[in-house]
C-alpha cells in the first residue's frame, strides 16, 4: 500500500493559477488526486489545468474576496478529501506607510478569503469526515521576519492562528488542519521582490538559505504528505520548509 497515494480524493486548491497554488495542483494530480482549481484568472487557470494528469478535474473562478463567489464555489463543489489554501499578496511596505486600505486589502486576500471560504465549506458539509485535510500556505516570515513585511507578515501569523483553533474544532471529525512556512521559492512573487527591489536583495535572500531557493515542487510534494493518509495523525502543527 502507497500511503502518498492520492487516488480517490479530491481536492480544492485556491490560488491554483500561478505559484505554489499551480505546482500543488499538477503535483497531486501526478500521485492520483482529482482537483477542483480555481482562481481569478480563467486564462491562467486553464494553463494549470493543461498540465494536470489524469481525469475527473474541473475548473471553477472564483475571486475569493467576493462573497458571491465564494458561496457560488461552494455550492458547486463535490465532497471535499482535502483543501490546498494558496491565496494570498505579497505587498511590502515600511510600518510608517502602512494605510487601512493596505491593511484592508492584504487581509481581505491573504486572511479572510481562506477563513470564509473554510466558514461556508463546512456549512454546507462540503468537507468528508476521517482523513480530511485543510492545509494552509504560511510563511517562514512569521519566524524570521524582514524589514517592510509587517502587513504580509501579520496576515500569515493570523492565518497560523486560525488554523490551530480549526485543528481543534474539527479534531472530533477527524478533518485535520495544518499550516506549511515556506521560505523564498523561485516563483513570480519571488520575481516581484527582485523586480520592486534588486536582484542583489533577492541573492542576500538566497545566500542566508544554506540550500539555496526552494523550487515549487519542494513545497508541492510537502502538500501531497499533508493531503495523504500518511499524515493521517498530525494536525495543528506549522512546518518550516526553510532551506536550512
Amino acid at each position: 500500500m502507497n500511503a502518498f497515494d492520492l487516488t480517490g480524493k479530491t481536492i480544492l486548491v485556491t490560488g491554483a493559477s500561478s505559484g505554489l497554488g499551480m505546482q500543488c495542483a499538477i503535483t497531486i494530480s501526478r500521485h492520483g488526486g482529482t482537483l477542483v482549481i480555481s482562481g481569478r484568472n480563467q486564462e491562467r487557470l486553464q494553463k494549470t489545468f493543461d498540465h494536470l494528469e489524469g481525469k475527473g478535474h474541473e475548473i471553477i473562478p472564483a475571486d475569493l474576496t467576493k462573497e458571491g463567489d465564494t458561496k457560488s464555489l461552494v455550492e458547486k463543489l463535490p465532497l471535499l478529501n482535502g483543501v490546498i489554501y494558496s491565496t494570498g499578496i505579497s505587498e511590502l511596505s515600511p510600518a510608517r506607510f502602512i494605510t487601512n486600505e493596505s491593511i484592508e486589502k492584504t487581509f481581505k486576500i491573504s486572511f479572510d478569503a481562506s477563513v470564509l471560504l473554510t466558514s461556508h465549506l463546512l456549512a454546507k458539509k462540503k468537507l468528508a469526515k476521517a482523513n480530511c485535510s485543510l492545509l494552509f500556505i504560511s510563511s517562514i516570515s512569521t519566524r524570521y521576519p524582514f524589514v517592510g513585511g509587517a502587513m504580509y507578515i501579520s496576515a500569515k501569523a493570523a492565518l497560523e492562528g486560525y488554523a490551530r483553533v480549526l485543528a481543534l474544532e474539527l479534531a472530533p471529525k477527524r478533518i485535520r488542519s495544518n499550516c506549511i512556512a515556506p521560505a523564498f521559492v523561485k516563483t513570480p512573487m519571488l520575481d516581484g521582490t527582485a523586480e520592486n527591489y534588486s536582484q542583489e536583495a533577492v541573492k542576500k535572500i538566497e545566500d542566508q538559505q544554506i540550500l539555496g531557493l526552494g523550487e515549487p515542487e519542494d513545497v508541492a510534494n510537502t502538500a501531497v504528505f499533508y493531503m495523504s493518509d500518511a499524515s493521517r495523525w498530525i494536525t495543528a502543527t506549522n512546518l518550516i520548509l526553510g532551506g536550512g
